[in-house]
């Protein structure tokens, strides 16, 4: 064949056309590897803009290869926050450890990243808003596979055929309950439940988290600068309150009841919770499935595997994974694809999910024992190196992928 020929063909064969739900991460990172392969993606997403603020997020270990192959690691480096200390309470305010982030999260200092969610997801979305339809203000209402393709009836009323749909919209997924039933079957509660928002900066915190436990609640105030803080309420749950988590009123109703005898800084944080306009409220679980696809359509991200924010890997593998199933479509359809991309990146999946066994211990212990000894280990570790990293991060090398031709 010719060159001639080649760009002859390359401009009369059709892009395969793709349709991502959800615009946080994983979806505009899947976008982003779709569209070098050749895909003519189009991302649908329920808010009205790509979402700004919200909490800090890791990217460590392979994903920080990830963003480095897209171009935007320089820019996320511009964006680390440097988080400089973590000072652990005692019930009374008392200190009971002093300790730099790392050694309790297992990252490495000058290597991995904490930045803004906001800041995040602006670099994704720029990197590929100029080359990816976005549809803002609607979601996928039905779809129907029953054809060649993925007939999709969007809530707004259109309705188009694409060659696959991916649900990357979240732990509460909504393509996850049209492909493979409801939540429930998947959702693993770990006991806990949390709300975070922001707050005006009125301690003199800057570049730091302090956390106040008492057994089965914690309180943390999270500066990443001068003019306000993160702050986070967590208190252990029997049940997952699903009556509260769509009812704001009753997720605040909830918390304040909880945390109405608690000393510290935490009566000002409530009086502040019911005032604040970015309230997340939700239950501390993981979303563990057999399988992450179904005919045309699958998942990826929090919506496939979410590991929870115990692991402090839920951008990282929403990242790789968004990656991994890109890459595994380059150069197959899609019923080989998705075969590869879930045998690729199970094992990663499976090992960091494992992690939530570090993460709750330390932050949240239930018994006035369990927050003893906890404190002990915290003291001696205060005294300790920060160890350089966890193998869970980094376990997963990135292969190359070749598009298809």
């Amino acid at each position: 064949m010719t060159l001639t020929d080649q760009l002859t063909d390359t401009r009369t064969t059709p892009r395969r056309k793709v349709l991502i739900s959800g615009s946080g991460i994983a979806g505009p990172a899947l976008a982003y590897w779709l569209n070098r392969y050749g895909y003519a993606v189009t991302v649908v997403e329920k808010a009205g803009a790509p979402r700004s603020g919200g909490y800090p997020v890791d990217v460590r270990g392979t994903a920080l290869e990830v963003v480095r192959r897209m171009g935007i690691l320089p820019r996320l480096r511009e964006s680390h926050i440097d988080l400089r200390r973590l000072t652990f309470l005692e019930g009374d305010g008392r200190e009971v450890a002093l300790l730099h982030p790392h050694t309790v999260t297992g990252g490495v200092a000058g290597r991995d990243l904490e930045v803004r969610r906001g800041d995040l997801t602006d670099a994704l979305c720029t990197a590929v808003r100029d080359d990816v339809e976005f549809l803002f203000n609607d979601s996928i209402d039905t779809f129907d596979q029953s054809g060649h393709g993925v007939d999709v009836t969007f809530r707004g009323g259109s309705r188009r055929t694409f060659d696959m749909v991916f649900g990357a919209d979240g732990t509460h997924s909504r393509t996850r309950e049209m492909l493979f039933g409801p939540e429930e079957q998947f959702h693993h509660y770990l006991g806990y439940c949390f709300a975070v928002f922001t707050m005006r900066n009125t301690f003199g915190l800057w570049h730091e988290t302090v956390m106040w436990n008492a057994p089965g609640r914690a309180a943390a105030l999270y500066a990443v600068g001068d003019d306000e803080v993160h702050a986070f309420l967590n208190f252990a749950q029997p049940e997952p309150p699903f009556d509260a988590i769509p009812d704001m009123r009753a997720q605040r109703d909830l918390v304040a009841t909880v945390f109405e005898d608690a000393g510290w800084e935490v009566p000002g944080m409530l009086a502040a919770l019911r005032d604040a306009d970015d309230v997340f409220f939700d239950a501390v679980s993981q979303i563990r499935m057999p399988r992450w696809s179904s005919g045309r359509v699958a998942l990826v991200g929090d919506a496939a595997w979410a590991p929870s924010f115990l692991t402090g890997q839920g951008t990282s593998l929403a990242l790789v994974g968004a990656y991994m199933l890109a890459g595994s479509l380059a150069d197959r359809d899609h019923a080989t694809g998705f075969a590869a991309y879930e045998h690729s990146i199970r094992e990663f999946v499976t090992m960091n999910q494992a992690l939530i066994g570090n993460g709750g211990a330390t932050l949240f212990p239930t018994t006035p024992q369990a927050l003893k000894e906890r404190n002990d280990r915290l003291r001696n570790l205060s005294a300790m190196p920060a160890e350089e990293g966890r193998p869970a991060h980094s376990v997963l090398t990135l292969p190359e992928f070749t598009p298809m031709s």
